[in-house]
């Protein structure tokens, strides 16, 4: 899918521990970066980040992590009035998968979210890990 991007106009890359904290303070980091690029943090676009960027970072850090690892995340601020989200894990012997309502009792529903409020997603293999990156349209500035 979407493996060439354009050239971001900024952008913020954060390694953080593969823990609960870790998690929280990437929700936190986004919230802040996104501010400062203009979409305060009661804006829709703001919110909307920070939900993509929770679950895809509890995700990394729940079923992509390797013990002594971090996990990273990219936000990129793109030309086309798009914001690029991407969390990337060091475990690639898991596959991402979304949970049908009717299955899912406690976990699973998280990447439906991700799907509602993006305009596209994927997964990317890395040399070590994956990369799962979201694009959200930025719209009210």
């Amino acid at each position: 899918m979407n493996s060439e991007i354009a050239t971001p106009t900024d952008e913020l890359t954060q390694r953080l521990s593969s823990t609960p904290r870790g998690a929280r303070l990437a929700r936190r980091l986004a919230a802040q970066q996104l501010a400062e690029w203009g979409y305060p943090h009661d804006s829709d676009v703001n919110d909307a980040a920070q939900h993509v960027v929770a679950e895809l970072a509890a995700n990394a850090v729940t079923h992509g992590r390797v013990p002594g690892r971090d996990f990273e995340l990219r936000l990129l601020l793109l030309p086309e009035g798009t914001l690029r989200i991407e969390v990337s894990d060091t475990r690639g012997d898991r596959q991402l998968r979304i949970v049908p309502r009717w299955e899912a009792e406690e976990y699973g529903r998280g990447l439906v979210i991700v799907s509602v409020l993006a305009r596209t997603w994927g997964v990317t293999d890395r040399a070590v890990g994956k990369t799962v990156w979201v694009e959200l349209p930025l719209k009210d500035r």
